[in-house]
């Protein structure tokens, strides 16, 4: 970091930890302590009796040292559960009141600082995962993100932000990070510089982004990112706290005039600032040890003789075990470190033939299957907020699919949210559920809003909506009868959804009349 943030912030742990006691003395609200926490990256469990952690690292990446903390944090504290989020952060869970100060205050030593990770502050800076390595890619663009998760961490304390402010960068069409619809954008040109896009996001009342400017050379990043800093804070609405998310300035401003405040503050920012960024793009030495491997989880780098393998726990559920387990197969490895994926998954990257065969041995109890990489976020059974069980949801949908032994495809990656807060981005996949009530005759019951074809590849951008909601129980059983359906015409699901739509609708009404 360019800044001494540990020190800015280390006098702030105190105050958390008086906050935290009084919490748990019952002297403050859930509410309160919730609207305190959250700026320190933390939250109470649903029950109030246990924590959250969540460490921010910009474009998702693990290195060594951080797998390291993460694994021996676990043993430490004797932590259950490791959640991988669709922000490309790290959620540790189940924590002990007594423990979580002094665990926040040796994250932040490793370089892991949870400030501004949630609440009203600039979140995560996101990246694409495979940045720097992807055969692919315009260009790298995690140095520029990281640059940028840096440079916004300044803000934590200096600003007053309506609401939280989420900043992402892609390197590639694919838009995995979603830049084209988040509050601020930064998408690779094949010329090598940025599109920028603001005021989009998911959520209530989803928008797609609106695209600000045009071929910006990477080193001016920084001036486009105070530009929204100080468009949403002189538009945003402080006084409704529902409508606070720059999302709503394309209805206050309208989409011409968004563009217009924008451009005004970036015209100050040029003028007075100096934000010019001097990054040497890192080049990686390594090279391959002869020999290929081959196989579906694995990415051939652009790095001759170099891979990735992917590896999905069901859920983003990263089992502190098996953390301890890839730590100690790659620590002696050179180069080789993890990043995370958007979609609660995780990348090995920077592997040898012989390594990434290891790797994927070491892996193999993840994601088989399209289907199985489907996401889901923490659910009810911890989140304070949430409505439905998305992780119990999607271990039964699993579970149930599996029996049938489908084709690889047949099913697509399904994504569930169990609120509308859209934290598993339920309105960007081929099939998303958010949870919700359905109305019956035997009166209300336990349901998910179903959402069909949202896309997030960038010039085809597409937010899924509903007006229909499947019960709970049935869910499953719709999964295995879609999945009988496509597997009868012998075809992906991607084929047939694109040949037949009409009894997709059939089928969903099916369930949810």
């Amino acid at each position: 970091m360019s800044k001494d943030y540990l020190s800015e912030f280390f006098p702030d742990l105190e105050e958390f930890r008086e906050k935290t006691m009084e919490f748990h003395k019952k002297e403050i609200s859930v509410a309160e302590y919730k609207a305190f926490s959250g700026g320190f990256g933390s939250y109470a469990e649903r029950g109030g009796a246990t924590h959250m952690l969540r460490l921010r690292m910009a474009g998702g990446q693990i290195t060594k040292g951080r797998l390291k903390f993460i694994t021996e944090t676990c043993d430490k504290y004797n932590i259950d559960k490791i959640k991988l989020t669709t922000c490309q952060s790290v959620q540790l869970h189940h924590l002990e009141p007594g423990d979580l100060c002094e665990m926040m205050a040796a994250a932040w030593k490793a370089g892991m600082i949870s400030r501004g990770g949630g609440g009203d502050f600039p979140r995560n800076v996101m990246a694409s995962p495979l940045s720097g390595v992807q055969r692919e890619e315009y260009f790298d663009v995690l140095p520029f993100a990281q640059a940028a998760g840096d440079y916004m961490m300044g803000f934590i304390k200096a600003v007053k932000f309506p609401r939280k402010l989420k900043v992402g960068f892609s390197n590639s069409p694919a838009n995995e990070t979603h830049v084209t619809f988040r509050d601020l954008g930064f998408a690779a040109a094949p010329e090598g510089t940025f599109d920028v896009y603001a005021a989009g996001g998911l959520g209530i009342k989803p928008k797609l982004g609106v695209c600000v400017a045009k071929g910006i050379t990477p080193n001016k990043t920084l001036y486009y990112i105070k530009a929204m800093v100080n468009t949403f804070i002189t538009h945003g609405d402080y006084k409704n706290r529902g409508r606070a998310r720059t999302r709503y300035l394309q209805d206050t401003l309208g989409p011409e005039g968004l563009v217009k405040a924008y451009q005004e503050k970036l015209d100050e920012v040029l003028a007075t600032e100096h934000l010019d960024l001097d990054i040497a793009v890192p080049v990686l030495s390594k090279t391959g040890c002869g020999t290929a491997i081959e196989d579906k989880r694995i990415i051939l780098q652009k790095q001759e003789g170099l891979y990735a393998v992917f590896y999905q726990p069901a859920g983003g559920i990263f089992a502190p075990a098996k953390a301890k387990e890839l730590y100690q197969l790659i620590k002696d490895m050179d180069d080789v470190e993890i990043r995370l994926t958007p979609d609660e998954g995780l990348y090995v990257i920077n592997c040898n033939a012989e390594e990434a065969k290891q790797v994927l041995d070491q892996t193999a109890d993840g994601a088989n299957t399209l289907f199985e990489t489907s996401v889901a976020c923490i659910g009810n059974a911890v989140c304070q907020v949430g409505l439905r069980d998305s992780q119990a949801l999607l271990h039964d949908c699993i579970e149930a699919v599996r029996k049938e032994n489908f084709a690889d495809g047949v099913l697509p990656k399904i994504h569930i949210s169990g609120c509308p807060s859209s934290c598993g981005t339920h309105q960007i996949a081929d099939i998303g559920l958010r949870g919700a009530v359905k109305q019956t005759p035997d009166g209300p019951k336990p349901a998910f809003a179903i959402f069909v074809g949202g896309c997030e590849w960038q010039g085809k951008e597409t937010l899924a909506d509903t007006d229909k909601t499947i019960a709970i129980e049935d869910i499953p059983r719709f999964f295995v009868e879609l999945g009988k359906i496509i597997s009868s015409e012998n075809m992906t699901y991607e084929e047939w959804a694109a040949s037949d739509k009409e009894c997709l609708d059939s089928l969903i009404d099916k369930y949810a009349g």
